[in-house]
């Protein structure tokens, strides 16, 4: 789909091959091997071994320190270890008991992975890292772990992944009567804003965020905990609270959570979804819910509403209220990054300093940012020089969408965080373009999929998990 989310929006395990290490510690740390339910009364008997029992299956302790000594492996390549705790073994076990269900309603269900089809996935990795598959095989057999181990994970996130497709993606349907009232509504709301603007300009909106994250691969409880902090903040930023205050004591509490005035912006200088929710507020009014983004939850007021007093972009002959299809324009941004994807240990500051000092470089012209995107982003677009291609308005994340739209052409982003780790962030060129009817139907589709899909699977994730027998044995309360 040609207007559909860019790869910053797609991460799949048949695209995560960028690099070797990137490969491997993704399928070392998401996927490990299912119990044989023909032993499983007698590990049961083994109290002392096991920390859940799930469905048919069982979660030991064992799994839980492999999975944590995994996790900090990879930490230690960033320079940093992961903190041991309590919080941490519970994820762990929440991750575990969710992948354990996962494989078992696959099996179940009579989901499976051939020998062919997993040795063609693995031709296909290694032929992305540009290895034979002896070399491949052997770079798997230096990090540890054996081959037939590695085949086995690898295995079991295909079937994971598959699933997924057969529960959730495919059961989302959007009908010919959503997209054209999609297409409407943005009609309707360029068209109002064109007729308003032809003696004074297009408007712009001041709009302001409070920012929950969530970190990429997160499980329900913790999502639930981000979106009832969201929630919490919603309903005082609701009351006579300042808006700017209370994000400023949220941050203070919880250094992950930001605030920030955008600033007056056209609407097409906003991501899509901020745009339909602050559409009919007013000047000093909150969104009446929290938004969801792929990034986290997010609070919106609008500070203000003014005219630009410059001309209307999206000219038009037609009334403003005229819904008949017709091309739009939209702004375009030609823009490149370089990336460096979250992974645990990886420390928020390390990653920080270390795009600041590649900043620094390309900004006294000791570097290009190309060269630094080809040698240092973990992005397919690396081999391309870190270049995304034109994107227009919602095509990205709302947390590099926002970040882009401030640079002026050539300038330098600070570093930028989204669920996909840390972008440095260089706008080239920007352009008017006409959206054709057809190509509106597109984008309209993959919005309403998107939107779709988050609350989809994170449902049939909880229905997954509220449906499976899970019994955490006393013996290990502490992971209660």
């Amino acid at each position: 789909m040609a207007l559909h989310r860019i790869k910053l929006l797609q991460p799949a395990f048949i695209g995560i091959s960028s690099c070797l290490v990137l490969v491997l510690v993704f399928f070392a740390s998401n996927s490990y091997a299912q119990v044989n339910p023909s032993n499983i009364e007698l590990k049961i008997r083994n109290i002392d071994g096991v920390v859940a029992v799930v469905n048919t299956g069982v979660v030991t302790r064992k799994e839980i320190d492999d999975r944590i000594a995994s996790l900090q492996k990879q930490g230690s390549t960033g320079g940093k270890k992961l903190p041991e705790g309590e919080e941490l073994r519970k994820q762990v076990l929440e991750n575990l008991i969710l992948e354990k269900i996962q494989i078992q309603e696959a099996d179940q269900t009579g989901l499976a992975v051939s020998n062919k089809d997993l040795n063609k996935i693995i031709e296909d990795i290694a032929v992305r890292n540009k290895l034979s598959l002896a070399d491949f095989r052997q770079a798997i057999i230096k990090t540890g772990i054996s081959f037939e181990r590695y085949s086995e994970l690898l295995r079991e996130d295909v079937l994971k992944s598959r699933l997924r497709e057969r529960e959730v993606d495919s059961q989302i349907k959007i009908s010919d009567a959503e997209i054209d009232n999609f297409i409407v509504e943005q009609m309707q709301r360029r068209g109002t804003d064109t007729g308003a603007a032809r003696a004074s300009g297009p408007e712009e909106i001041a709009v302001a965020q409070i920012f929950i994250p969530v970190e990429e691969g997160a499980g329900p409880s913790a999502q639930a905990d981000a979106r009832k902090k969201a929630e919490s903040i919603l309903k005082e930023a609701r009351g006579d609270a300042d808006f700017m205050q209370l994000g400023a004591q949220a941050n203070k509490e919880n250094s992950k959570i930001k605030f920030q005035d955008l600033g007056y912006r056209t609407q097409d200088r906003l991501p899509q979804i901020f745009v339909e929710t602050v559409r009919n507020l007013g000047p000093g009014q909150v969104a009446s819910s929290v938004i969801r983004s792929p990034a986290g939850f997010h609070v919106l007021k609008v500070m203000d509403r003014r005219s630009s007093g410059s001309g209307a972009r999206a000219a038009s002959n037609a009334n403003p209220l005229d819904t008949t299809p017709q091309n739009m324009m939209v702004t375009q941004t030609l823009a490149r990054h370089i990336l460096i994807r979250q992974r645990q240990g990886l420390q928020d500051a390390d990653v920080e300093r270390r795009l600041l000092r590649y900043r620094d470089q390309i900004r006294a012209k000791t570097a290009d940012f190309d060269s630094l995107a080809k040698k240092f982003s973990e992005d397919g677009s690396a081999q391309n020089g870190g270049v995304l291609g034109w994107m227009g308005p919602g095509d990205l994340v709302p947390p590099f969408e926002i970040a882009m739209n401030r640079l002026q052409i050539g300038e330098v982003s600070d570093p930028v965080k989204t669920e996909f780790g840390w972008h440095l962030i260089q706008v080239m060129e920007r352009r008017d373009a006409q959206l054709t009817v057809e190509k509106q139907r597109e984008f309209a589709r993959a919005a309403i999929r998107e939107r779709k899909f988050e609350q989809a699977y994170q449902d049939w994730l909880r229905q997954l998990r509220d449906t499976a027998t899970v019994k955490i044995l006393n013996v290990d309360e502490q992971y209660r």
